[in-house]
């Protein structure tokens, strides 16, 4: 028998897969209240940090945990500073039920990173410990592109990613504008906004700067916002930022 495949082609969709960024945050207490007050605390410089995002909660940490979980308390919260809660992973059995119970999805559980060994190349300026992940950007220009250079100012909104190389920023980066790179990052100007590099898991993927007043910095899908003044020897000079392990260093250059 023929198949129809004229017919098939003017159906009103298709089904394909795709890939979604996604903020992922690990609940460490299963305390509501004090999950409430330290993420309105980590929040009350910018309240505009998150613009809807979607949310994937984590529970690894509180896999072994008997005290039981109010989701749709912690799900209440997420919502209350734009986020949207969608799916939670690494629970039990029992946690997982209960966010289902509560509207959340299962997600898969995070693959396990190698750490790579770096030799020791100078003296650890700041360190700061890794608090959440990153999501990987969907949207990219064209193919084929290996270092891509901006030579215009980048305002509040406005994304740039560099599929599969570097990228080179010639003018500010101004609060609320992201850059993305698969590669490394270098901003000869003003740093404001947010620096994702080594978007898709390259570990080595560095972020260069001459003058550092990150709003976020991310390094292969580990990333922290500055929340807190940087030291005098990096805010507002020439500076970059590696991994090292689980760990975001910022070093003056």
């Amino acid at each position: 028998m023929a198949v129809d495949t004229a017919g098939q082609s003017r159906t009103s969709f298709d089904l394909k897969s795709a890939q979604l960024p996604v903020v992922a945050v690990m609940l460490k207490s299963p305390d509501v209240s004090a999950f409430a007050a330290d993420l309105a605390a980590r929040l009350a410089d910018d309240p505009e940090f998150f613009d809807n995002d979607p949310v994937l909660i984590d529970l690894t940490a509180l896999r072994e945990a008997n005290e039981p979980i109010d989701f749709a308390a912690v799900v209440s919260e997420l919502r209350s500073h734009h986020t949207q809660p969608v799916a939670v992973r690494g629970g039990s059995a029992e946690q997982m039920q209960a966010a289902h119970d509560a509207g959340l999805i299962a997600a898969p559980d995070a693959p396990t990173r190698e750490k790579s060994v770096r030799p020791e190349v100078r003296e650890v300026i700041r360190e700061v410990e890794v608090v959440r992940e990153v999501p990987v950007p969907v949207e990219v220009p064209g193919d084929g592109v290996v270092t891509l250079v901006v030579d215009k100012p980048l305002r509040s909104g406005q994304q740039v990613y560099a599929r599969g190389g570097d990228l080179i920023v010639m003018a500010m980066v101004s609060f609320g504008a992201e850059v993305i790179a698969d590669g490394n990052i270098h901003v000869y100007a003003p740093l404001r906004g947010r620096a994702i590099a080594g978007a898709r898991g390259n570990t080595d993927a560095r972020i260069f700067c001459t003058c550092m007043e990150a709003q976020l910095v991310s390094i292969a899908g580990m990333y922290r916002p500055i929340e807190t003044d940087l030291p005098p020897e990096i805010l507002g000079k020439p500076a970059q930022v590696r991994l090292e392990g689980e760990k975001l260093l910022i070093e003056p250059l």
